[in-house]
C-alpha cells in the first residue's frame, strides 16, 4: 500500500507529464496555425502578383507595341508549336488596340502538315480582316518544311544570311525489317479486315501497290503545299527546277529565289520595319503539368496508331 508521500510523488509526475503534454499540444496547435497563416500569405501573394501581372501586361497592350509570337520547335499538335495555341494568340494580338505589327519569330524544322495548313490559313483569314496590321515571318536559325509553309502565309519574310530556309518536300519515312527476320527466323502472324489495313507495316514487304498509293499520298500533300507557298509569295518566287525539290537554302541563297524579302531578326523587324521597338509577347507556352498529360496522352495514341506512319512536312 502506497504512503502518502509516494502518492504526492505519483501526482506530482503525473501533473508534470500532463502539463508537458498540454505544452506540446499547445506547440503543435501554434506551429500548424503559423504554417497555415504562411501558406495563405502565399497564396495571396501569388494572386497578387498574377493579378499585378495581368494588368501590367494589359496596361502594356494599349499602348503601341509590336506583338511577337514565337514558333520554337517541331509542329504538332499538343507540341511545342501547336496549332490551336498558336491561333489563340494570334488572335488576341490581334485584338489588342496597340498592335501595331505582328512578328512570328520562327525557329522550327517544321512537322505536321494539318497543323501548318491551319497556322497558314489562320494567318491569310486575319491578315484580310485586319489589313492595317502587318504580319512578318523572321527566321532565325532554320524556317523548313512546315515552318516555311506557316512563314509564306506574311506579308512578308526575313532572316539571317545563314538561316537554313525551304525543304518544301513532304516525306513518309519508316523502318522494314522483313530481310532481318528471314535471316533470324521470324516469321510475321497478323489477322487484318481490310485489304491494306497493315499498309507500312514495317514487318510486312511493301508491294508495288502500296507504294504506288504511298507516293500519290505524299505527291497530293507536296502539291497543297507549293499551292500554298505559290499564294503567299506570288510572284516574289523566282522559278527555279530545285525550288520545290525538298532542299534547304541559305538566307542567301533564299533571298535570291524569292524565299525571302530581306536580312532581319525580330528585333530589327520590330525596330525598323514596325517602328515600334517596345514589344509584347503573345506566345502560349504549356506547363509542365500540360506537357506531361500531353505525352502520355500521346504514348497511348502512338501504341495505338504505331502501324501508320502519317505524311510530314520535315
Amino acid at each position: 500500500m502506497m504512503s502518502t508521500t509516494e502518492q504526492a510523488n505519483e501526482n506530482n509526475s503525473l501533473a508534470v507529464v500532463l502539463g508537458e503534454f498540454v505544452k506540446e499540444q499547445r506547440r503543435k496547435r501554434r506551429w500548424s496555425l503559423f504554417f497555415r497563416f504562411f501558406f495563405l500569405v502565399i497564396v495571396i501573394l501569388i494572386i497578387l502578383s498574377f493579378c499585378a501581372s495581368n494588368a501590367k501586361g494589359k496596361l502594356l497592350r494599349d499602348k503601341p507595341h509590336t506583338a511577337l509570337i514565337t514558333l520554337d520547335g517541331e509542329i504538332a499538335a499538343g507540341g511545342s508549336v501547336d496549332a490551336n495555341r498558336f491561333v489563340t494568340a494570334l488572335r488576341a494580338a490581334y485584338k489588342d488596340k496597340g498592335t501595331k505589327g505582328i512578328v512570328l519569330s520562327i525557329n522550327s524544322p517544321g512537322g505536321s502538315p494539318v497543323q501548318a495548313d491551319y497556322m497558314f490559313n489562320e494567318i491569310i483569314r486575319l491578315r484580310k480582316l485586319h489589313p492595317q496590321i502587318p504580319v512578318y515571318a523572321v527566321c532565325t536559325d532554320i524556317c523548313a518544311s512546315g515552318a516555311y509553309f506557316v512563314a509564306a502565309a506574311a506579308d512578308d519574310i526575313y532572316a539571317n544570311p545563314s538561316s537554313l530556309v525551304g525543304s518544301i518536300g513532304v516525306i513518309m519515312n519508316g523502318f522494314g525489317f522483313t530481310g532481318a527476320m528471314k535471316k533470324l527466323g521470324v516469321s510475321r502472324r497478323v489477322i487484318i479486315a481490310g485489304k491494306y489495313k497493315d499498309f507500312m507495316d514495317p514487318y510486312s514487304e511493301l508491294t508495288k501497290q502500296e507504294q504506288r498509293f504511298a507516293q500519290k499520298l505524299v505527291d497530293t500533300v507536296h502539291t497543297q503545299f507549293i499551292a500554298a507557298v505559290e499564294q503567299g509569295r506570288g510572284k516574289r518566287l523566282h522559278k527555279d527546277k530545285d525550288l520545290f525539290t525538298g532542299l534547304a537554302w541559305t538566307g542567301v541563297q533564299a533571298k535570291k529565289l524569292g524565299l525571302i524579302d530581306a536580312y532581319g531578326s525580330p528585333g530589327s523587324v520590330a525596330r525598323d520595319v514596325i517602328k515600334q521597338e517596345k514589344v509584347v509577347n503573345y506566345t502560349i507556352k504549356t506547363n509542365p503539368f500540360d506537357r506531361l498529360a500531353d505525352r502520355l496522352g500521346a504514348s497511348f495514341a502512338n501504341v495505338v496508331l504505331s502501324k501508320f506512319q502519317s505524311p510530314s512536312l520535315n
